[in-house]
């Protein structure tokens, strides 16, 4: 008998079309669910049957409770390599591999510059405005260059922002708690001598973390004051690095000029959320990875880890 796979979350249906999956056709049943389903027992319900199971992102957290209702679940496939909403302790002890997939960096650098650009343009109050009342130039935008960017974490995707900032002729610093002057002089940009120093000296922050117990709540209301009244805090990582009631309390009362954010506390943010009605927010519903190179890599990584995997020989596995 033919084992049952299940591709869960695909928000657009396109799973199926984003990779070749028919080395598998004759050893694996493959389904995809495009709606999201919150309720454990109701997903446990409707996956149960499956032993293999693949996940984008952390659109549904694998918890321990949620593994329990799964007891035919063989092998845990994650797009990317790190997925903080899986138990990988408790999967491990029900004898479930985790595997991870390739991801690219550039989709979220460029998600990034997206929202950089939407706020210092204004985007998209020009295009409503454009659209809706006939209004012709409203607005007075800001000049990236001689601007200062600074960046909370140089790594893959800081490292790839930086190198667009330069070309806007932007002057760019960065720190992070193991941030080295090496790693800082092989991008080409300055060490911020403290993340205190940094926050007051720029234009535009963007976060570019991993999320983790000395990042999380690195960003709170002492942070968000040190922040010039006129600059912008851009968040493409993770919602916990920002304190986000000191987030919204500063944009509230107009201490910073805007923010511009792709991750949320609560996926799918509540419609009624205060984040969605500020005016000075613009916001994306996690879109950073969302894009064709990565679904691609995602999927056809699936399709290699499958095959690893009835081969007895599992590969890329998270631990």
């Amino acid at each position: 008998m033919k084992l049952k796979c299940a591709i869960i979350d695909d928000f657009q249906n396109v799973a199926l079309s984003m990779a070749d999956w028919s080395s598998l056709r004759d050893r694996v049943e493959i389904f995809s669910l495009s709606q999201h389903i919150s309720d454990e027992q109701e997903l446990a319900d409707r996956i149960g049957d499956c032993e293999i199971v693949i996940i984008m992102r952390e659109r549904t957290p694998f918890t321990r409770s949620l593994l329990a209702k799964l007891p035919k679940l063989k092998l845990l496939i994650t797009s990317g390599m790190r997925n903080a909403a899986i138990d990988v302790k408790a999967a491990t002890a029900q004898g479930v591999t985790v595997c991870g997939t390739p991801s690219g960096s550039e989709p979220p650098m460029e998600l990034t510059w997206a929202l950089i650009l939407g706020l210092a343009r204004h985007i998209v109050p020009e295009n409503n405005a454009f659209r809706q009342n006939g209004a012709w130039q409203s607005t007075v935008g800001v000049t990236l260059s001689g601007k200062r960017l600074g960046l909370l974490g140089l790594g893959k995707i800081g490292g790839r922002v930086a190198q667009v900032a330069k070309a806007f002729g932007m002057e760019v610093s960065a720190w992070s708690q193991n941030l080295t002057a090496e790693r800082a002089n092989e991008v080409g940009v300055e060490l911020a001598p403290s993340k205190e120093a940094l926050l007051e000296s720029s234009d535009f922050v963007s976060i570019h973390l991993v999320l983790g117990e000395r990042s999380r709540g690195l960003i709170g209301e002492a942070e968000l004051n040190r922040m010039k009244s006129k600059a912008f805090l851009i968040n493409t990582s993770r919602a916990a690095i920002v304190d986000q009631k000191a987030l919204i309390d500063a944009l509230s009362h107009q201490r910073i000029a805007g923010a511009g954010l792709d991750v949320f506390e609560i996926e799918p943010l509540p419609e009624g959320d205060i984040l969605r009605t500020l005016p000075n927010v613009l916001a994306t519903p996690h879109l950073g990875y969302v894009s064709d190179s990565n679904y691609q890599g995602y999927f056809q990584g699936a399709v290699e880890d499958i095959l690893a995997y009835l081969a007895e020989k599992p590969i890329r596995q998270l631990s």
